[in-house]
């Protein structure tokens, strides 16, 4: 059976923004986004970020801190009912370090009208599943 075009197209184009991200390209991650979507990042203390140019300047403030900085996909998956799921893991050198960090983050994004309405981020993958798997079957 080959998979649903509008269900490999949401996975696409999260995986393809987490490819900007670690590139830089703000203008290519925010393709994705509804002009008044809202960015929550409030389960990490970071804050919830409401419209497009608010969610680029918390982008651009959070990457500036590192001097290098990449994204590998380790999850990414359409749980259907516009919900999508994805794990990345991040790697980067913070500004005047010789150190590696590395994050791991998931992000379940809600889709509307083909564009990102609302995407939260959190660290705990496990307690982002379940929630994001709620989220598809009340959405569905």
């Amino acid at each position: 059976m080959s998979p649903d075009p509008a269900t490999a197209n949401l996975v696409e184009r999260a995986r393809q923004t987490i490819e900007a991200l670690g590139r830089r390209d703000f203008d290519a991650v925010l393709r994705v986004f509804a002009s008044d979507a809202v960015y929550d990042a409030s389960s990490s203390g970071v804050g919830t970020f409401e419209g497009a140019a608010a969610i680029r300047g918390f982008a651009e403030d959070w990457l500036a801190s590192y001097q290098e900085y990449e994204g590998r996909l380790e999850e990414n998956e359409d749980l259907g009912s516009g919900v999508t799921f994805t794990v990345a893991l991040f790697y980067g050198r913070l500004r005047g370090s010789t150190a590696r960090a590395q994050e791991r983050w998931s992000y379940t994004a809600l889709w509307d009208s083909g564009v990102v309405s609302r995407m939260i981020a959190r660290a705990d993958v496990d307690e982002a599943r379940a929630a994001a798997e709620r989220l598809a079957q009340e959405r569905g």
